[in-house]
């Protein structure tokens, strides 16, 4: 069975609700103040099923003007709209409104039903037709079939349910991929069952027992059970009518204006980027800093419109806009939105949000208005590429990503496939996941750190290069995950850009070039702990023979980065050759005796105890040996 959804739009008292009644049986005026005064003021819902075997959700929009904000709440995520005008009065203010409203959230398919046909006669319904057709002209209205009905005495009633039946059979069915979202249109509670929200699904699906988070809220809850047009169902998809039954949720807890959707696959923001059409019929140009209602799937938020690409906009045009929100907002990319003055309340356009998660931004900032036009004139795979690139400095995975999009993992997964196989894009495994970084960035860092290699390199020509940490801190001011860090230094050395010596950073090409001088200074340190190999000389008594102190602290220092010198716990430092030697000798002997202790080592190497324990404790720490109470063994 496929599932439509079908809704009403039109100006007051043109007969939607009873038309729905007429079609479906079902009066959708459900509150006493709307039976009372014979007029609708809040949503109605209802459905029938089509000759087909289709079934028709549909929702009645009240016609009056004061409640415009009802209706905005009620029309989104429609199928196949019904423009209903009444035949004795014609096209009117809200059914012009409507028709706006309609073109800015993007409905394409719809039908115009003429109402109270029996009140008239022809020559007066044939007026009123061509004026609707002049007053519908450049619309998506403008060339489909007018029906003639009459809903009290059931004229035209058959024709236009098998053309509603027609018209079902070509909408194009919603793409089930996705995170599940639904905007609440309705929210009540049931004794022995708690509270219900009822909305249209736009995108995914959801099971009976799902985890859900109400937006923005920050709120978490479980389906406990679906309705979908007052049937239980264990399952419920896009496009179709829904009530869910939320567990341990208040009534208060949740309004008309939230989503339901999958947990963690909205981020909120005070901030949206869209690209506004501002109607022809505005009578005022759009000024920068307006204060506006915006409309957005059942919301209404306040906020303030900041022009990027324009001064003003003047009637019919249209623009790269910023509007800052007083409320969090939860949207994706591609979401239609409207916009209505805050006072006086009238319609003055909407269109499409082009980054759900806008960044404060000054105006006529040509890069990132240059952004937002390839955000929605792009292909989801470069919209993708550019998305990553905005968000590398934060390291996206998936769920990030599909934030944004109203796309399913499977197409996901193949536009990275090939954004991946291209460079533009690579992903790094961190915490057994995922996360995707730019080319752009990457190579923005190398930039980074080559510069600060060079810099280093001017100034400290005698030493190996810099330390891992200390490069890092200067690359990442915020910090980074060990693994991200170390993933940018692989892919220089794999670029030969840059060189890794234990725990130094330099230059591929760098080298140390010495004076004559201080090659004599570097051969006679080598020179003296080479004499006696565990009796090295003092620093301050090598050091009193140099004439340049400087350059032997520089050397000095060099010599233990290098290696040729190896500083051991205790302040101790030796040769590599004594180290060497120490190491083979304290093989044989634990190979020969089981263990050694401090004074085994000590009369082995013919030296003193402070060189004894500081050799073991090295040992220990590069996991030669272990210590067994006074003893070490081999590790």
């Amino acid at each position: 069975m496929k599932h439509i959804i079908i809704g009403t739009a039109g100006h007051i008292d043109h007969g939607k609700t009873t038309l729905i009644k007429a079609l479906t049986g079902r009066n959708t005026d459900r509150l006493k103040e709307e039976k009372q005064r014979g007029i609708s003021i809040d949503l109605g819902f209802a459905f029938f099923d089509l000759p087909s075997g289709n079934r028709a959700g549909i929702v009645d929009v009240p016609g009056h003007e004061k409640f415009i904000k009802n209706m905005l709440a009620g029309v989104q995520g429609i199928d196949v709209v019904l423009m209903v005008i009444a035949a004795d009065e014609g096209v009117m203010p809200q059914t012009v409104e409507h028709l706006q409203i309609l073109r800015l959230l993007g409905i394409k398919n719809g039908l115009i039903v003429v109402t109270k046909c029996s009140k008239v006669d022809r020559e007066w319904l044939e007026e009123i037709k061509l004026d609707i057709r002049e007053k519908f002209k450049d619309t998506f209205l403008e060339d489909v079939d007018i029906h003639e009905v009459d809903s009290i005495t059931g004229l035209g009633l058959k024709g236009l349910v098998a053309y509603l039946d027609k018209a079902s059979g070509e909408v194009t069915e919603k793409s089930k991929g996705g995170n599940f979202r639904m905007p609440v249109d309705r929210v009540f509670s049931i004794s022995g069952i708690g509270t219900v929200v009822t909305g249209t699904i736009l995108n995914g699906s959801i099971n009976e027992g799902d985890s859900i988070g109400i937006y923005t809220k920050g709120i978490t809850s479980k389906a406990r059970s679906i309705q979908v047009h007052d049937q239980s169902v264990k399952r419920a998809e896009s496009g179709e009518r829904c009530a869910l039954n939320l567990s341990g949720i208040k009534t208060l807890e949740v309004k008309r204006g939230d989503i339901i959707a999958s947990v963690d696959s909205l981020t909120p923001s005070f901030i949206i980027d869209c690209k506004l059409n501002y109607l022809k019929s505005n009578e005022k140009v759009l000024k920068n800093n307006q204060r506006i209602k915006v409309y957005h799937g059942t919301s209404e938020i306040i906020g303030r419109v900041s022009i990027l690409d324009k001064e003003e906009v003047i009637p019919g045009e249209e623009a790269y806009i910023q509007i800052r929100l007083e409320e969090e907002i939860a949207c994706k990319r591609e979401d239609k939105f409207v916009i209505r003055n805050y006072s006086p309340m009238v319609t003055l356009g909407g269109g499409t949000i082009i980054e759900p998660l806008g960044k404060k931004t000054k105006r006529y900032n040509e890069s990132y208005i240059n952004e937002l036009i390839v955000k929605e004139k792009g292909e989801n795979e470069e919209i993708l590429e550019k998305l990553i690139e905005g968000l590398s400095n934060t390291f996206p995975k998936k769920e990030d990503l599909l934030k944004y999009f109203a796309i399913s993992e499977e197409e996901f997964n193949s536009q990275i496939k090939v954004l991946l196989e291209n460079k533009k894009v690579f992903n790094i495994s961190l915490d057994n996941q995922e996360v995707y970084i730019h080319n752009n960035f990457l190579q923005d860092k190398l930039n980074k750190m080559f510069q600060e290699l060079e810099s280093f390199h001017d100034i400290n020509p005698l030493r190996m290069g810099i330390d891992k940490e200390e490069l890092k801190s200067k690359i990442f001011k915020q910090g980074v995950k060990p693994k991200i860090y170390d993933y940018i230094l692989s892919y220089g050395i794999e670029k030969d850009l840059i060189r890794k010596n234990d725990n130094y950073i330099s230059l591929k090409e760098f080298s140390i070039k010495y004076t004559e001088v201080q090659n004599t200074i570097r051969d006679n340190i080598i020179i003296e702990y080479k004499k006696e190999l565990f009796n090295p000389p003092k620093y301050n008594d090598l050091l009193k023979f140099e004439k340049s102190t400087q350059d032997f602290e520089k050397i000095y220092n060099l010599l233990i980065e290098s290696g040729d010198l190896v500083k051991l716990p205790e302040e101790v430092i030796l040769s590599i050759e004594a180290v060497d030697q120490a190491k083979d000798k304290l093989i044989s002997y634990i190979k020969e005796n089981g263990n050694i202790n401090v004074g085994s080592l000590r009369d082995e190497l013919k030296t003193n105890r402070k060189v004894a324990v500081a050799l073991l404790e090295y040992f220990d720490e590069i996991k030669l040996t272990k210590r067994v109470e006074n003893t070490r063994i081999l590790y």
